[in-house]
């Protein structure tokens, strides 16, 4: 998805080049780099969480973004749909990741909630 938005918003207006397309291109990109720094530190449990959140997050704000670009005629409506049903399965997948982090752990390591001292 970052790498279609990259393609696509080089034909918006040059005058949103510090404004839509900067922050779609940087958000779309951080969900890709937040779930790389995540990975790195799932020996962490409960930075590994954190990082998987803030990559949802910036998702959450392509999806903004993406509207944006709709409302203002850079992209049609079919690309728009496109877009945002693949950001939308992203957060599932995030979702997924935040609600069982144990799966992506590495071995050995307690669940986030025994390292917040939590009883489930």
């Amino acid at each position: 998805m970052a790498m279609d938005i990259y393609h696509l918003a080089k034909s918006f207006p040059k005058d949103e080049l510090y404004s839509l397309i900067s922050q779609i291109r940087k958000s779309s990109r951080s969900v890709c780099s937040n779930i790389a720094e995540g990975y790195r530190k799932r020996q962490y449990p409960a930075h590994f969480v954190s990082k998987i959140s803030d990559a949802d997050m910036e998702n959450s704000e392509t999806q903004v973004w993406i509207d944006f670009a709709f409302h203002c005629k850079y992209i049609n409506e079919q690309t728009q749909k496109d877009l945002l049903n693949k950001s939308t399965e992203a957060g599932k997948l995030l979702n997924y990741m935040i609600e069982n982090p144990e799966k992506y752990l590495r071995k050995n390591i307690k669940p986030v909630s025994d390292s917040l001292g939590i009883d489930t």
